[in-house]
């Protein structure tokens, strides 16, 4: 049978017609299309799942690190070992990506996620754990990541059609920031009944819901796409194409911005609640809840205005009100008002982040998307370390609030530059 012709020949074509439908359903659909697909429907809930998990290790790793040492250093530390290796690893997982069926690659990097959840659950019930044990781990916690997510950017073009792909990328986001509510919120919760042990080892068990999630999916596998033999070549290759692409390439230097800049702020969370409001495990939790409650929105945005918005201005506005709203976070020491500062911090951070990741899917030919999100993802998640590290030093030095200031100055001058920018490209649809 013909496949439409916005459909990629290996996706599941199960019937989601909305015809038939009630009025709600359609309207629901019209507003997250991603949904119409029936292995995006079997995705989600799977990945939700995980992603509550893999928050509560967070948070859970940065408060016992905390612990620890008390040292706000060693838990900017902790976090940079979890993203360092995406510099060295993520386009070697990207040409992976490429080359071998992606729901493969995906059972095997969640299986060794899951693997490293349970050790360190292990280690530190038993008492044993160390900083050098939690570095060791969130550095092969790392080297998995650096695969996995390629994997997960690129599959999810494989369960939705092209057209579906924004909201598909924003309801990912969704997964990811809403996990952000629930996670910290029952990480808080063990952690100050049972230990952060507990919720490494709830962590492990998480991941399989979404290796039964994969399981269960009809996608067809993938046509392998034919590229350079020579690895370092076809690296060579992506990264050229990226390059010369002048949307992709300025795309990228923006999350780089990001990633240093505006994203940091998240590992200062456990500093913010001990430091500035006096706030135990359970506090801490709320911190990142509300911060996930308005990543939640600002992705709900994005599903319901990607095509109707040019994305490079939707980036642009969404980092000033992450900015903004981020400063006035760090200059209240009224708890109420600090709140409402980190839900429009995270509304318009998720908002930018998310549209960026869009505007390069929609742009990429299929044949370059893993090496392509390898690299957005390696200098998204690679930098990382970098702007842990320099807040946490400069936490120590000048206290929290004027590092996250600082960082809120340099995106609100990258944003403004960004919409000058924006004028020279047409919206991406």
């Amino acid at each position: 049978m013909t496949q439409p012709p916005d459909t990629p020949p290996f996706m599941d074509t199960e019937s989601s017609s909305p015809q038939g439908k009630s009025a709600i359903t359609r309207s629901l659909l019209k507003a997250f299309p991603a949904f119409a697909n029936p292995d995006f429907r079997r995705y989600f809930p799977g990945q939700v799942i995980s992603m509550i998990g893999t928050w509560m290790q967070m948070v859970a790793q940065g408060w016992l690190v905390y612990e620890l040492t008390g040292s706000a250093f060693d838990v900017g530390m902790a976090a940079a070992a979890t993203t360092f290796p995406t510099l060295f690893l993520s386009l070697f997982g990207g040409l992976l990506v490429d080359r071998y069926p992606r729901r493969t690659i995906l059972f095997w990097t969640q299986s060794s996620a899951m693997l490293l959840a349970f050790i360190l659950g292990i280690v530190t019930m038993t008492g044993t754990v160390t900083m050098g044990i939690i570095l060791l781990l969130s550095f092969l916690l790392g080297c998995v990541n650096a695969i996995n997510v390629p994997a997960l950017q690129a599959f999810l073009s494989e369960i939705v059609r092209r057209d579906h792909l924004p909201s598909a990328i924003a309801m990912n986001s969704a997964i990811y920031n809403s996990s952000r509510v629930i996670g910290p919120a029952l990480a808080g919760w063990l952690i100050a009944y049972s230990g952060a042990g507990i919720a490494f080892i709830v962590n492990g068990f998480s991941f399989f819901a979404v290796l039964l999630s994969l399981f269960t999916m009809k996608t067809k596998r993938r046509a392998p796409t034919v590229i350079e033999s020579n690895p370092l070549l076809a690296i060579r290759e992506g990264v050229l194409y990226a390059w010369n692409h002048k949307l992709i390439r300025l795309c990228i230097y923006y999350i780089a911005i990001v990633s240093v800049f505006s994203w940091a702020y998240v590992s200062m969370l456990p500093v913010i609640a001990k430091q500035r409001f006096g706030m135990d495990a359970s506090g801490m939790g709320s911190l990142f809840g509300i911060s996930g409650i308005g990543s939640v929105m600002g992705t709900i945005m994005v599903s319901m205005l990607a095509n109707k918005i040019q994305p490079l201005r939707f980036i642009a506005i969404g980092s000033l009100i992450f900015a903004v709203a981020l400063l006035g976070f760090t200059l209240t020491e009224n708890l109420p008002l600090a709140m409402v500062g980190l839900f429009f911090a995270g509304f318009g951070l998720v908002a930018a982040v998310s549209t960026l990741s869009a505007t390069i899917q929609g742009a990429v030919e299929d044949r370059f998307r893993g090496r392509v999100m390898s690299l957005y993802m390696m200098i998204f998640m690679g930098f990382m370390p970098l702007g842990n590290v320099t807040i946490g030093y400069l936490s120590d030095l000048f206290g929290t609030g004027f590092a996250i200031q600082l960082n809120c100055i340099v995106t609100i001058i990258a944003a403004l530059l960004l919409l000058v920018h924006s004028k020279q490209f047409l919206r991406i649809g």
